[in-house]
């Protein structure tokens, strides 16, 4: 599988978490944030978390959907590449936070 650059991924993130995967992520990043939402590093990650969760929902959900007859594949197909584009993304700012943290515990005092 090829790696996605983070910063990639970080805007694929944002726009498919907010509903608009047509649009680019700093136009639906400042849409959250024109709506009265808190900013900050921690509300972002806290965004992107809850994001990644309700993604899982709906993937279970589409695929329990689809095993009780009432859900088509393609919608099943869609909500577990959305909630495994999610995971993914989080894995990989969960990867750069603690190489961050690793790099300034290295540097000398």
């Amino acid at each position: 599988m090829a790696s996605i650059p983070a910063a990639t991924a970080a805007s694929r993130y944002a726009a498919t978490a907010l509903g608009q995967p047509g649009e680019p992520a700093g136009a639906a990043a400042g849409a959250a944030m024109g709506a009265g939402g808190p900013s900050g590093f921690g509300a972002l990650l806290e965004r992107a978390v809850t994001g990644t969760v309700d993604a899982a929902r709906q993937s279970d959900r589409a695929a329990m959907d689809a095993i009780a007859g009432g859900g088509d594949i393609t919608s099943v197909v869609t909500a577990v590449a959305r909630a495994e584009l999610a995971l993914q993304t989080t894995v990989a700012i969960r990867d750069r936070v603690i190489q961050a943290y690793q790099d300034v515990m290295r540097m000398p005092i």
